[in-house]
């Protein structure tokens, strides 16, 4: 297809020209939802719009069924799929988890084992709850300096492939969170040549499709599957994603692990969102991310100059497990300023109204997309450069590592639902922990399911709730008690 037809093809919006029709139909309502386009609920249409609400509508045979698409959902997946490089595409309204979870569902069964990092998302292990797989863990290599976990290494791939022939699937963060990316093209090839899908979660990727200069996407690289967050930086609403599939993954198979878990009731707003975006990045995104290079590089140089504070880019790749850099990430290091990540975040938020994606215990996150200006990015900047003059400290006694091993005992489905027992976070040192413990954001857990808990996990986990960061996964809100088991 030469670039005039898919400029042609891509400029289709069908899903939302299928809205439009539907708002000048006038159609009666005797469905669902309850709100009857809004009039049943005006405080709400109030505050989200007449528009808005007027397309809140249920799945009926002019808008298609998400669970069974065969006109314009169908054709939206088609030109998703074709935007994307994908055999097909998925419209997936339960965020990226979603995807992720299908993706892993698709292709693993109970006893499977499936070889992935450790600093993997929450939603890929919530996956092998589910479906009982069995984690092969590459630990990846930390930067010291930094406190980060990076990409796996050519070789840490290789021995886990060769120590276990019989797993199944090779997973890739493409990339991480902090903009880290490992050989993917290397990694999919070492997993076909022994007979194993690979599957990529780019929940931070999706500008790899569209963007110049960019990192290798996943089905650039011949991966399997690919899940893929087009609220994060593709400009969609929270909640909507996508998951790409290539040649050699069965379309119906997906489809039928998708209608395991995802709604039957589709949001139209949600997938409306994934069909107008998916236009926008196809016509534009070349142009429009681009500008976000620039952003970002600008922002690493101005932040840089403060002093103090160390924003990290393309300088750190090192041809293995720093394979790459994802040009749009501005990760930057606070430690040097006597201050946790999370402390920073906490100003930026409460003192100068600037609300960054994240803080752990070493680093921020400032997220850059499309609808992000310069103007914005000088406050940010003059905000960090105030904040070392006001609040810097000695940074001796900070805690600088982001990333444990963990000893993994037993499956995460079998500690999952196993006999367990609360106990006191000290009394736990030993045991094997039964649930999740993770900084949210990013979600990658400190603790999962089937792991044995050290000290050096609860000095962690006790120091990071001492600095402010916002903790989730255990039963107990206040996580004084962890569950073991018995």
């Amino acid at each position: 297809m030469d670039k005039e037809q898919f400029t042609k093809r891509q400029n289709k919006a069908p899903i939302y020209d299928a809205l439009q029709r539907f708002r000048q139909m006038r159609v009666v309502p005797f469905d669902v939802p309850g709100h009857k386009h809004g009039k049943g609920n005006p405080e709400l249409t109030e505050f989200l719009g007449q528009q808005c609400m007027s397309i809140d509508v249920n799945s009926m045979k002019p808008l298609d069924n998400l669970c069974h698409p065969i006109s314009v959902i169908r054709e939206a997946e088609e030109l998703m799929a074709e935007a994307f490089g994908a055999a097909h595409a998925f419209l997936m309204v339960g965020g990226t988890t979603s995807s992720v979870q299908s993706m892993v569902l698709s292709t693993c069964k109970r006893g499977d084992k499936i070889i992935l990092p450790r600093n993997v998302h929450r939603s890929v292990i919530n996956a092998l709850v589910l479906c009982g797989a069995i984690p092969i863990y590459v630990n990846p290599e930390v930067d010291t300096r930094l406190g980060i976990s990076l990409g796996m290494k050519r070789e840490q791939v290789a021995k886990a492939i060769k120590e276990h022939p019989d797993a199944v699937a090779v997973l890739v963060n493409n990339p991480t969170y902090y903009g880290v990316c490992s050989d993917i093209k290397a990694i999919v090839k070492m997993a076909h040549d022994a007979g194993m899908y690979c599957l990529a979660d780019e929940a931070h990727g999706t500008h790899f499709y569209f963007g110049e200069n960019m990192p290798i996407s996943a089905m650039a690289a011949g991966a399997d599957m690919s899940a893929v967050s087009m609220h994060k930086s593709g400009g969609s609403l929270t909640q909507s994603s996508v998951l790409l599939i290539g040649e050699r993954v069965s379309e119906g198979h997906v489809r039928q692990i998708i209608n395991l878990t995802q709604t039957t009731s589709g949001s139209y707003l949600l997938m409306s969102s994934l069909d107008i975006s998916r236009r926008n990045l196809a016509l534009r995104g070349k142009e429009v991310f681009n500008k976000v290079i620039k952003m970002a590089e600008y922002a690493r140089e101005e932040i840089n100059a403060v002093g103090g504070y160390y924003a990290f880019g393309r300088e750190l790749i090192n041809g293995d497990s720093i394979f790459d850099f994802d040009p749009t990430k501005l990760s930057v290091h606070t430690r040097d300023i006597g201050l946790a990540g999370i402390e920073v975040y906490d100003l930026l938020r409460d003192e100068y109204d600037i609300q960054i994606e994240f803080g752990d215990i070493g680093n921020i996150l400032a997220y850059l997309s499309i609808g992000d200006r310069f103007q914005e990015l000088e406050r940010l900047v003059s905000a960090l450069a105030e904040i070392r003059r006001r609040f810097h400290k000695d940074p001796k006694g900070l805690m600088s590592q982001e990333y444990i091993d963990p000893e993994v005992v037993c499956s995460p489905q079998e500690a999952f639902y196993a006999n367990k027992e609360s106990l006191p976070l000290r009394e736990s040192v030993g045991r094997v922990c039964s649930e999740f413990v993770m900084c949210y954001p990013p979600g990658i857990p400190i603790l999962s399911p089937g792991e044995r808990i050290t000290k050096e996990i609860l000095d962690y986990i006790e120091y990071a709730k001492l600095k402010g960061c916002s903790m989730t996964g255990p039963e107990d809100p206040e996580i004084l008690n962890i569950n073991v088991l018995k």
